[in-house]
């Protein structure tokens, strides 16, 4: 079967992000990839709105994007939109621009669809196909869980937990303080007994009466395995199925929560674009990883666009 070059480019929360890839036989072999931190969500859970400049910013950054997409001769691009474009009450003002922008329309999937494709996505990686799995995509806005085995999912749902989303409703000082970090485990601890364990405590019981693995997915785990390895750059292979253990990411989190902005900007393997809300990304797997008793963190870097790809018409 000859190989097709799709494109998806995935609105997210924090970030715009492109893939362009050879499909072919439920293979996915990336062409080009980029990402523009555009922090769509600033000020979103304040305001219930999208915020003028980071509207404006999007939708340029989209028609870049697609520039580039065309430019790497895709026969389809595909533009999806998340967490913060599902929230939002002027959603439309920023479809609009889009369309104005880049030309194209673009699909508001639901927090359901989403874990869907990621777990299409992370299942591509042959090193997953066998054994029971906990998938986590931490996004900016929300978090997918997805829970399956050998191809099959029994149980996915998104969560209204995200690192733009604590970052701005926690608001912890900078540097942050011994009391900002644990507030923000505190307020973790009492979402999982109240959101995500009573969603999902029986299916995971079930499922942990076999290995399970945690394998997570997103910018978080991306960045703490180029940390990790003291990556400059993204460099996928390097990052596919890194390993980090609970006690790792337990000592990321303390550090990281003991610097200020500036000097977790300067830590080798960082994006300093990304340092203001690795912190609550870090802190969301520590608190999974807590909560359910899991001692290990498989990186994937496939995942959402993966899964769009593989799922395109």
């Amino acid at each position: 079967m000859n190989a097709t070059r799709r494109a998806v480019i995935d609105v997210g929360t924090n970030s715009i992000k492109l893939l362009v890839a050879e499909v072919s036989e439920g293979l996915v072999r990336p062409i080009e990839e980029r990402s523009d931190q555009t922090r769509l969500g600033a000020g979103l859970y304040t305001t219930h709105e999208l915020q003028p400049i980071p509207l404006a910013r999007t939708a340029s950054a989209v028609a870049r994007f697609v520039a580039l997409a065309r430019e790497a001769e895709a026969e389809s691009i595909r533009v999806i939109a998340t967490s913060a474009v599902r929230d939002a009450r002027n959603a439309d003002d920023l479809l609009r621009a889009i369309r104005r922008a880049a030309g194209l329309r673009v699909e508001v999937i639901s927090g359901e669809q989403e874990a869907d494709w990621v777990f299409h996505g992370v299942t591509s990686d042959p090193k997953l196909t066998g054994g029971q799995l906990l998938i986590l995509d931490v996004g900016g806005g929300s978090t997918e869980f997805i829970l399956g085995e050998q191809g099959h999912r029994s149980f996915r749902q998104s969560f209204a937990i995200g690192s733009v989303r604590l970052l701005e409703n926690l608001r912890p000082a900078d540097p942050p303080s011994l009391a900002d970090l644990s507030g923000c485990r505190r307020w973790l601890q009492e979402f999982f007994r109240e959101e995500i364990g009573p969603a999902m405590e029986l299916r995971f019981r079930q499922a942990a009466r076999g290995q399970v693995t945690l394998v997570g997915t997103g910018g978080t785990t991306t960045i703490l395995a180029r940390k990790l390895k003291q990556l400059t750059s993204f460099q996928r292979e390097e990052i596919e199925g890194t390993c980090l253990s609970r006690q790792r990411i337990l000592e990321d989190m303390v550090h990281l929560w003991s610097l200020s902005l500036e000097a977790r900007k300067k830590i080798p393997g960082i994006p300093p674009n990304r340092a203001d809300v690795l912190i609550m990304g870090v802190a969301i797997y520590e608190a999974v990883m807590e909560h359910f008793g899991l001692p290990e963190l498989y990186v994937s870097t496939r995942g959402l666009r993966f899964g769009a790809l593989l799922e395109s018409p």
